[in-house]
């Protein structure tokens, strides 16, 4: 049989080298789950989730677990970014296979891809099982399926490793030669074909195979540019698609909720499946497909606002979430790691650093994640009793995962992160020291450092709004609580210091962000801003009846900014994580909060769609409507989780109302009931947009109301279809308030 080895080189042309070989390809065992060492019980979990132009499937049984996504144009859908695609991707290793297909005829759009039912099965997507492979101990696991195509299709672009590369290609069109040279297609005896790579640790082989119907022949060709194609005639083919990499221990949906929350798992099949495949004995995953692997900040937010179903106690979700955040601190200074960098991707940035190594890394920066780890580890510890009950056994656990933390306790690792969030809080806490130098900036070299982490995300901002007025002081006063549980022996004067610093920044980081604008100047930029991004909606400048107020994304932004003035869904974080005092200002924070909920865009965040994250009505520059836009990832969109935490912070301070210290604005009954109001509204849009929720983000369109646009059919910058923290109205529901 014939082998062709595939060089991609920078400019994306492709060399080719033919090898004959005289062996045969070893055949799959397919998973029926049963049958010797392969047994699964219980039976396999499916789950499909369309989502046009994209077709997911979540498989996973005891052995593996994998998404299949099936992307197929339609109508409506952007050609240029949209196009004939079959994507496998594993959490295990942040793994997967891309296959490219274009139409043989060169017509966009005209080549549809499809899964069918398997003949054999009646399943639209089954498993793999092999064992018995002496170069590699690991079980050969993955999936098998049957793929459509109405007409004939050139499979162009294959990448086979790490999900990161493959992003690399969908949202910046980048092939790295040293995954891409070592690709190889390999013409099997029944016809088929099967496309293959060993991964840079030598260890490691992922394989895609496709078997024609009888009859038919996959051939390679080699196009005008130089690039070695697959060619498939129209009809239907298996496929299988498998690796031999260690594999992940999932959590069951039963072992993911606590006991009490059981009865989810019947109520909300599709939300508590996806949470299983996101979650893992020793991390919970951010998002499928694109983000696989740990990220610090959505774990700890995820665990955070559905902390009231996740499992405790050891084994449990929410120790999952807390020991892979401390597992992965830097121990240099306290960081907590934003994205671990695992599997084939860690060998490459191994190698290019001089290394012959697949041991995994972490990104370190952001500056939010930091605040997170010491509300996580109050909210469990303190909080609770099982956590209470579990901490010293906990604190006591030795990290294994990064080489460079071996030996060094959870307790000594949460010790540093306090200690770096104490230095940092000071100098802004010392006397006179509220000026806007000692607040929290991005680190030098550094575009992003908070959730909005693309480019553009915070209009070019360097002091992030969210960390400097609600996450430092949030996490100060989960430190002061640490403190006097016991947490930090050797710091034991923190129980006072860390509140006392933290009243400091409630009180007086705010100012910084706000912004005024008078009525007749609101008015004028809105209407701007309507013509320069040609929106046909209304404008409803006529319901701006007084002066604005909001807080800015972010202070010394693009074009000498001194604070980027695009209003927000920011705010939430204060409201979910705060308890202020100084009842003036806290009044007047919840009043401009309900203000922006309640008036539509584009004079407030409100849409039929939900909430935008960011409306640049007010910049009064042109930069602002062209780097926030709604085919921007932190543009004029919504996010699921954001919409979570503005319900929950919203709860959160009407909830005070029933306290015995209750704030002023529970008595000024006008402003109570705009809050009420407000979020009863929110809900409201919660509630219209079910459909959407358990997606990371999604965009709109205009057609005499706003309407859902998924924001992958616009960019090449896809969402999710599951998104860990965009699971957490599994725990966060509507109440009723007086």
């Amino acid at each position: 049989m014939a082998m062709i080895r595939l060089g991609v080189f920078a400019s994306g042309f492709v060399a080719l080298l033919f090898v004959i070989l005289c062996t045969t390809y070893p055949a799959y065992a397919q998973d029926a789950p049963s049958g010797g060492s392969g047994d699964c019980s219980p039976e396999a979990t499916r789950l499909h989730l369309p989502d046009p132009p994209y077709d997911n499937y979540i498989y996973f049984d005891c052995h593996s677990s994998s998404h299949v996504v099936v992307t197929s144009p339609i109508s409506s859908s952007n050609l240029d970014v949209v196009k004939p695609r079959l994507l496998i991707a594993w959490p295990s290793g942040n793994s997967g296979i891309m296959t490219l297909f274009e139409p043989a005829n060169g017509q966009k759009g005209s080549l549809e891809v499809s899964l069918q039912k398997s003949p054999v099965t009646g399943n639209t997507v089954d498993g793999i099982f092999e064992t018995d492979h002496p170069e590699n101990p690991n079980p050969r696991v993955g999936v098998t399926g049957w793929i459509d195509f109405n007409s004939s299709a050139v499979l162009t672009i294959p990448i086979i490793g790490s999900i990161r590369a493959i992003r690399d290609y969908t949202e910046g069109g980048r092939l790295n030669p040293t995954f891409q040279n070592a690709i190889v297609i390999q013409s099997n005896p029944n016809g088929g074909a099967t496309v293959w790579r060993r991964w840079l640790d030598d260890t490691t082989t992922a394989w895609i195979t496709f078997s024609p119907p009888n009859g038919t022949q996959l051939a390679t060709s080699t196009l005008s540019d130089g690039r070695v194609v697959l060619d498939f005639p129209p009809g239907t083919y298996q496929f299988d698609a498998s690796f031999n990499y260690p594999q992940l221990e999932q959590l069951s949906p039963s072992e993911v909720l606590n006991p009490a929350s059981a009865g989810l798992i019947g109520q909300n099949p599709d939300q508590t499946t996806s949470l299983s495949f996101l979650s893992y004995k020793d991390k919970l995953l951010a998002g499928t497909w694109r983000f696989l692997t740990y990220f610090g900040r959505d774990s700890m937010i995820s665990m955070l606002l559905m902390q009231s179903i996740l499992s405790e106690g050891e084994g449990g979700a929410i120790e999952a979430v807390i020991s892979a955040v401390l597992e992965r601190i830097s121990k240099s200074d306290g960081t907590v790691c934003h994205e671990e960098v695992i599997g084939d991707y860690a060998s490459l940035l191994n190698q290019e650093s001089g290394q012959k190594s697949a041991a995994p890394s972490c990104d370190y920066k952001m500056i939010d994640t930091d605040y997170f780890l010491p509300i996580a580890l109050k909210s469990y510890f303190v909080d609770t009793q099982t956590g209470s009950d579990r901490k010293d056994d906990f604190l006591a656990t030795q990290a294994s995962f990064l080489q460079q933390n071996s030996g060094s306790t959870y307790s000594e690792l949460a010790q540093l992160n306090a200690k770096k969030i104490m230095d940092a809080a000071a100098p802004f806490a010392a006397n006179g020291g509220q000026v806007k130098e000692n607040l929290i900036h991005l680190k030098d070299g550094e575009s992003v450092g908070e959730w909005r982490d693309s480019n553009s995300g915070l209009g070019g901002g360097r002091i992030p709004y969210d960390v400097n007025t609600a996450l430092v002081p949030a996490g100060l006063r989960a430190i002061g609580a640490l403190s006097r549980a016991g947490f930090f022996p050797d710091n034991s004067d923190w129980g006072t210091i860390a509140d006392q610093y933290a009243k400091v920044w409630e009180d007086n980081t705010l100012r910084f962000f706000e912004v005024t604008i008078s009525q007749s100047e609101a008015r004028s930029l809105v209407s701007s801003y309507v013509q320069q991004i040609d929106f046909t909606g209304p404008e409803n400048t006529d319901s701006i009846n007084s002066d604005l107020t909001f807080y800015g994304l972010a202070l010394d932004g693009s074009n000498n900014e001194p604070v980027v003035r695009v209003m927000n869904t920011d705010d939430c974080f204060r409201h979910f994580f705060l308890n202020t005092t100084d009842q003036g200002q806290l009044s007047g924070y919840l009043n401009q909060t309900a203000e922006h909920i309640l008036q539509p865009f584009p004079i407030g965040l409100s849409m039929d769609v939900g909430l935008v994250v960011a409306n640049p009505a007010y910049g009064g520059q042109d930069w602002y409507g062209s780097t926030f836009k709604n085919t921007d990832y932190h543009g004029t969109v919504v996010w699921s989780w954001q919409l979570s935490m503005m319900a929950a912070g919203l709860s959160r301070q009407l909830g005070r109302c029933s306290g015995d210290d209750a704030p002023d604005f529970c008595s000024d009954t006008p402003l109570h009931s705009k809050i009420l109001e407000a979020y009863n509204r929110l809900w409201d849009l919660i509630d219209a947009n079910r459909a959407q929720l358990g997606h990371e983000v999604w965009s709109w369109r205009y057609d005499g109301k706003f309407q859902v646009e998924q924001l992958g059919a616009l960019t090449s910058t896809e969402s999710n279809i599951r998104q860990l923290w965009s699971l957490t109205f599994l725990a966060v529901h509507r109440e009723t308030f007086e």
